[in-house]
C-alpha cells in the first residue's frame, strides 16, 4: 500500500511537468477600432446671437437749416403697424416753417420788384447819358464851326469862340470818364439787388425743405417699431405732443419678411464658419420656437472686447422661414453646423 501512494505520487508530478512546458501560441493580430470618417463628422458650435432685419430703416428727428429747439410730434404710428412705400411715418408742427416760407416768398417777391424798377432806373439813367454826350458833341461841332470864321469876326469873338470849342472838348471828355463810372455805378446797384433776391431765394429754397422734412415718409414697406425716448422723469415710446431734440432716435421701419440673426463665435470656432455652414436658431422668449438659417457672411478678424482677452468673429445668419413672434433686438441660441444639410424643417 504505500508503494502505491509512491507510485501515484510520481506519476501526478511528472503529469504536472509535462503541462508546465507546453509551448503558448503566438498572440494574434489585435483588430484595430475603427475610426470615423473625417468627411461625414459634423462640428457643432453654440453661439449667442440677437434677430435683425435685413431690410431695416431708423427714423430721427429731422435736423432743420437754419434753426435748432425742439420739435413738436403731430403725428405718429403705434408699434406693430405695417405701412406701404411713401406713407406718413411720423410728423411733427410747420407751422413755424410755414411762417418762415411765407416771409421769404414776400421778401423775394418785394426784392424782384426793386430789380425790375432798378433796370427802368438804369435804362433811362443810360439815355439820359446818351443825351448829354449828344449835346456835347453838337457843342462842340458847333465852336468848331464858329472858329472858322475868325477873318470876318473881331478879336474878341475869336477868343470866346477858342474858349467856347476848349470848353466843349473838356465837357466831353468828361462825358465819356463820368459816363463810365456811372454805368458801372448801376450796374453795380442792380448786382447788389440780384445778389440779395438770390439770397432771399436761398432762405425760401431752406424753408420749403424744412416743411418737407417734417413729415417723414416710409422707404420701404415694412413695420413700426418706435424707440424708448425721454419723457420727463421717465424713458417710453414718444406720443403725440411730445417735444423732441433734433437727431435723436424717433422709430425703426424693418421687413418682417427678411431676417437675420447676428452671432458672436469665438475665434477657436471660427473654422465653423464656411460657406456651406447651416444653424438653428432657437429664440430665448420662444425655447419651443426654432428656425432654420444658412451662413451669410462673417467678420474677416476676431475682435475682443475692451480689456476682455477673449475674441470673437461676428457671423450673420439668415433666417430661411417668416413668424411673427421673430422680432428685431429678440435674444437667440444659434447652434451652427459645418459639413451637413439639414433633414428637414424643425418642429415647432
Amino acid at each position: 500500500m504505500p508503494a502505491l501512494l509512491v507510485f501515484l505520487t510520481a506519476l501526478a508530478c511528472l503529469a504536472m511537468a509535462g503541462c508546465s512546458t507546453r509551448p503558448q501560441a503566438a498572440p494574434g493580430p489585435v483588430a484595430a477600432k475603427t475610426a470615423p470618417s473625417a468627411s461625414t463628422a459634423v462640428h457643432e458650435v453654440r453661439a449667442t446671437g440677437t434677430i435683425r432685419a435685413v431690410r431695416e430703416f431708423s427714423v430721427q428727428v429731422p435736423q432743420l437749416s437754419g434753426q435748432g429747439g425742439r420739435l413738436t410730434i403731430i403725428r405718429i404710428l403705434a408699434s406693430g403697424t405695417r405701412v406701404e412705400p411713401g406713407e406718413v411715418l411720423a410728423e411733427f408742427d410747420r407751422t413755424q416753417q410755414f411762417d418762415n416760407a411765407r416771409d421769404a416768398q414776400a421778401k423775394l417777391d418785394d426784392l424782384n420788384h426793386q430789380i425790375d424798377q432798378r433796370k427802368a432806373e438804369n435804362r433811362a439813367n443810360a439815355e439820359s447819358r446818351a443825351s448829354e454826350y449828344q449835346t456835347a458833341e453838337a457843342d462842340l461841332a458847333k465852336a468848331r464851326l464858329q472858329l472858322r470864321r475868325d477873318e470876318t469876326i473881331s478879336e474878341i469873338e475869336r477868343a470866346k469862340n477858342g474858349e467856347k470849342a476848349r470848353a466843349a472838348l473838356a465837357r466831353l471828355d468828361s462825358l465819356k470818364v463820368s459816363g463810365g463810372f456811372r454805368a458801372q455805378a448801376d450796374a453795380a446797384a442792380l448786382r447788389i439787388l440780384e445778389l440779395k433776391r438770390d439770397r432771399q431765394g436761398v432762405a425760401l429754397k431752406r424753408a420749403d425743405t424744412n416743411v418737407g422734412r417734417l413729415v417723414v415718409k416710409a422707404p420701404h414697406s415694412g413695420m413700426v417699431a418706435l424707440e424708448p425716448v425721454w419723457r420727463g422723469d421717465s424713458r417710453g415710446p414718444a406720443q403725440e405732443g411730445d417735444q423732441v431734440y433734433p437727431g435723436q432716435s424717433l422709430l425703426r421701419l424693418f421687413d418682417p419678411t427678411e431676417m437675420e440673426v447676428h452671432a458672436s463665435v469665438g475665434e477657436p470656432d471660427g473654422a465653423v464658419l464656411r460657406q456651406n455652414a447651416r444653424a438653428i436658431v432657437r429664440l430665448d422668449a420662444y425655447p419651443g420656437l426654432l428656425f432654420h438659417a444658412r451662413f451669410l457672411s462673417a467678420s474677416p478678424v476676431a475682435a475682443s472686447d475692451l480689456g476682455s482677452p477673449i475674441k470673437r468673429f461676428a457671423a450673420r445668419f439668415l433666417i430661411e422661414s417668416t413668424d411673427a413672434r421673430l422680432l428685431p433686438d429678440l435674444s437667440a441660441a444659434v447652434l451652427i453646423r459645418a459639413g451637413e444639410e439639414p433633414a428637414g424643417e424643425p418642429g415647432r
